[in-house]
């Protein structure tokens, strides 16, 4: 049986002579959070809005729930809630009124709008702003109207385009929960150039780079698939910083404060255990040791050099 709800094949864009994205190849499942993993420019949201019918591709095929989006547009459609980067909000309006609005263009049954509209509301946690201005709402919030208005007609397959953009911590740990939720029911798939968002939400992710896949995995898969190349290290009797420079396998230290250091290493390199062996025997005294994740830039060109050996 096929759990896939999205088929993307060979889905290539360009603006003019310059290609957005080349030749994309993915599916989506049924259930669960999907990241759109990429830097800005990448080619994220070209894709997204391909995959909506908000554009129509150069070359290749979408397929959402068996239609295909050009094709059969309304039909795919009527599976997708859209969050598109800037969300589609009427400032003017309060959110009970503008998710009703949204709920008579989703083309909901007008006996079912009032019962659509609560559900999307208390999914979203704001039914106790029902009667406020979206005006008037923090940006966490209007990001959760937003959502509303992409569940509202229960759609298979809910597509948010850099849904954290521009919160808070507390408005980011918010929407983050609300996203796992809703991909507890319906295929999800989001995007961000910020990494730790895809690591704190997604269980599968998929990595475009210059409007090309470099990556399409698990995220336990991505993890692993990445060397980290940094340490912080903490030292309570720390030597020169030349004398850790010049062991081998080290490229270069910082100093973060009297007592802290940031190692840099030849990837693939095992130099925690020989940092701690060090330490013990010249009386270092360490007290803390820990990887660093690699910056996007960093993955990038791994990923780059993985693929081209």
């Amino acid at each position: 049986m096929d759990n896939k709800i999205v088929k993307i094949t060979n889905l290539s864009h360009r603006y003019g002579s310059a290609w957005a994205v080349r030749d994309i190849n993915f599916e989506i499942n049924e259930l669960g959070v999907l990241g759109l993993l990429g830097s800005n420019g990448a080619g994220k949201s070209t894709t997204m809005n391909i995959m909506c019918g908000v554009l129509n591709q150069t070359e290749g095929t979408v397929e959402v729930g068996g239609y295909m989006m050009h094709k059969d547009p309304i039909a795919a459609k009527k599976l997708i809630g859209f969050l598109p980067q800037n969300a589609p909000l009427y400032m003017d309006l309060t959110v009970k009124e503008y998710l009703t609005q949204c709920a008579y263009l989703r083309l909901i049954d007008a006996r079912n709008v009032n019962a659509a509209v609560d559900k999307a509301m208390a999914k979203c946690g704001v039914s106790h702003f029902k009667n406020r201005l979206i005006a008037n709402l923090s940006g966490g919030y209007k990001q959760r109207v937003g959502i509303a208005q992409a569940i509202i007609h229960e759609p298979r397959l809910v597509v948010l385009d850099e849904p954290t953009n521009g919160l808070d911590p507390n408005q980011i740990y918010e929407v983050r929960k609300l996203i796992k939720e809703v991909g507890e029911e319906k295929a999800v798939i989001f995007s961000s150039h910020i990494l730790s968002e895809i690591q704190a939400t997604c269980s599968q992710v998929k990595m475009i780079e210059n409007g090309t896949m470099v990556f399409s995995d698990t995220m336990e898969a991505f993890d692993n698939y990445i060397e980290p190349d940094s340490l912080i290290m903490t030292l309570l009797n720390p030597p020169a910083i030349a004398t850790i420079e010049n062991l081998s396998g080290v490229n270069a230290v910082e100093a973060l404060g009297s007592t802290k250091f940031r190692i840099r290493f030849d990837a693939g390199q095992e130099i925690s255990e020989r940092l701690i062996q060090i330490s013990a025997d010249q009386g270092w005294r360490m007290r803390e040791i820990t990887l660093e994740k690699s910056s996007l830039d960093q993955i990038f060109a791994q990923l780059s050099n993985k693929k081209s050996s």
